[in-house]
């Protein structure tokens, strides 16, 4: 999922720190930049704006003026050197708000909220690039590592395994570390392409080389099939036998 974005400030230095971190972030398409509200109308207006990074303090209109002027109004994120404005941005519902100056840690987290909301309000949504038949085709989605987002291939990818508050996702050149939960793995990894087989593994179907008894081989991994998820995993299997 692509979010468009702009950015509004009237400090040329903030409206460069938005570039940059918009910059690293591969979902991120930050269409353009203003250097006041006045001329952000029609843009937003007449382009589909996801989300604006938007100063609140600003010549002619503040950045709380311009959000009341619209009459439909994208996500927004306040970026602003003042605290007080904090209890307007709640009723004026926007997704967060951050003080400047932003590092991009606290800028990631911004996002986060975003991609969670636009979840919520559009479920249908996921933060993968899945077409409208997920059954087999391969996808692209992005995992949080430290303080940068991933890429990750769907075909590339051979298991997920869990590791305490971490899970760790093993492609055929990768092993990426990232802080989430099983049921945000679970809407990522869809069936029939993967399956849960353990509450610490996710498997690539089309990775596996031997199933014997309870246990998986992918490549030199031997991974157990629990208890829970057996009975789901080899009814899928016994479709797909020859004889």
């Amino acid at each position: 999922m692509i979010i468009n974005c702009i950015a509004i400030d009237d400090e040329p230095l903030a409206l460069d720190i938005i570039k940059d971190y918009c910059s690293r972030i591969p979902f991120l398409n930050l269409m353009h930049t203003f250097d006041n509200a006045l001329d952000s109308i029609e843009f937003i207006r007449s382009n589909k704006v996801d989300l604006i990074f938007l100063d609140i303090q600003m010549e002619n209109i503040t950045g709380i003026q311009l959000l009341k002027a619209l009459q439909k109004r994208p996500y927004v994120i306040f970026t602003t050197a003042y605290d007080e404005y904090a209890i307007q941005g709640f009723e004026l519902d926007v997704v967060d708000y951050m003080l400047k100056p932003i590092s991009f840690e606290r800028f990631l987290k911004g996002l986060n909220k975003v991609s969670e909301r636009m979840q919520k309000d559009f479920p249908s949504t996921a933060t993968t690039d899945h077409s409208t038949d997920k059954s087999n085709e391969a996808f692209t989605f992005f995992v949080k590592t430290e303080t940068r987002m991933e890429k990750v291939n769907s075909a590339d990818v051979l298991y997920v395994e869990g590791m305490g508050d971490y899970w760790r996702i093993v492609t055929k050149t990768r092993r990426i570390m990232t802080l989430l939960n099983a049921k945000k793995i679970e809407e990522v990894l869809l069936e029939p392409q993967f399956f849960r087989v353990h509450k610490s593994f996710f498997v690539a179907f089309d990775k596996i080389e031997t199933i014997e008894r309870n246990h998986i081989k992918i490549s030199d991994k031997i991974i157990p099939i629990s208890e829970s998820y057996r009975k789901s995993f080899f009814d899928f299997v016994e479709k797909r036998k020859l004889f």
